[in-house]
């Protein structure tokens, strides 16, 4: 088990695409969105640099733009100090997709885009990968390289559990990480028992849950009489997908589980952005960045 010495020529290829989409996106503007939503205005000056678009014209440096006839802005203290953790569940049910892209892409795309604007934004990322047990873990590092190791590890690696030890890796990340830092739990929290661990952690740190959804968790197709299989404890049962009663019971089964988890977010004080293997994220992940943006401004 584990990262194979050498990747597979396809999936070689699956991480370099991947690798460039997201650097495209980050140079369309992700950065700028980036900075304003997780690092704020800090209290001490450290430089000046060129405007990159999405930027918040709060922090342009008139004087500099002045004279150099190019936009700038200013940068602070903690954008230099800011620490990115990325706790991403990797267990059996990540594996599910009834669309084109399972949910262990979804995240994977996403974690390579969060991971790229905070390192052109030169901060350090790190990663802890994990099922029902610890799998992997990446001490947080600056550079390029860094995202490709974590691209990799996500992608690649071949966990030896199938469960889900939510709370066992909350715990884990928060004797880890000690100083504060921002932490994007990556995961479709299939998963109860971690509200303490949870609690913690965000206590200490700026916790955003990126909730990954697939569209047939909550709405079953109707193609009759079907076997299934549980990605995490390898049961199978026997279900009637055209039953319009085990329908209405799935989908009231998948809305409470949504409110309950939103309500113990809030109670908590960790943002949410549920993605869907359905649809497209940027916007989506842009308008979280801009409400985020906002709430700093109060």
């Amino acid at each position: 088990m584990g990262l194979p010495g050498e990747l597979a020529p396809e999936l070689y290829d699956e991480i370099k695409a991947l690798e460039i989409r997201a650097q495209r996106l980050v140079d369309e503007g992700l950065v700028g969105r980036y900075e304003s939503a997780f690092k704020g205005r800090g209290m001490e000056l450290l430089d000046v640099r060129p405007y990159h678009p999405g930027d918040s014209v709060r922090f342009i440096d008139w004087h500099v733009t002045a004279r150099t006839g190019q936009p700038h802005v200013q940068r602070h203290r903690e954008e230099r100090e800011l620490r990115v953790h990325f706790l991403v569940d990797l267990s059996g049910s990540g594996s599910f997709g009834s669309v084109e892209k399972s949910k262990r892409e979804v995240a994977a795309e996403v974690t390579a885009l969060l991971a790229w604007a905070a390192t052109a934004s030169n901060d350090p990322v790190g990663l802890v990968a994990f099922t029902d047990k610890i799998e992997f873990t990446l001490p947080p590092r600056k550079g390029p390289a860094q995202v490709w190791r974590l691209i990799r590890t996500i992608l690649a690696l071949e966990p030896a559990g199938t469960g889900t030890d939510l709370a066992g890796a909350l715990d884990y990340l928060g004797r880890l990480a000690r100083r504060r830092s921002v932490v994007f739990v990556v995961s479709d929290f299939l998963t109860r028992g971690y509200r303490a661990e949870l609690s913690h952690l965000a206590s200490r740190h700026d916790v955003t849950a990126l909730v990954i959804v697939d569209p047939h968790e909550e709405n079953l197709p109707p193609l009759g009489l079907v076997e299934i299989e549980d990605a995490e404890t390898g049961e199978r049962r026997l279900i009637d997908s055209s039953s319009p009663a085990l329908a209405a019971a799935a989908k009231a089964q998948a809305a409470s589980r949504a409110r309950h988890r939103s309500e113990l977010f809030r109670s908590l004080g960790v943002d949410e952005l549920i993605l869907s293997t359905d649809r497209p994220y940027i916007e989506t992940l842009l308008a979280f960045f801009r409400a985020r943006e906002r709430r700093l401004r109060r």
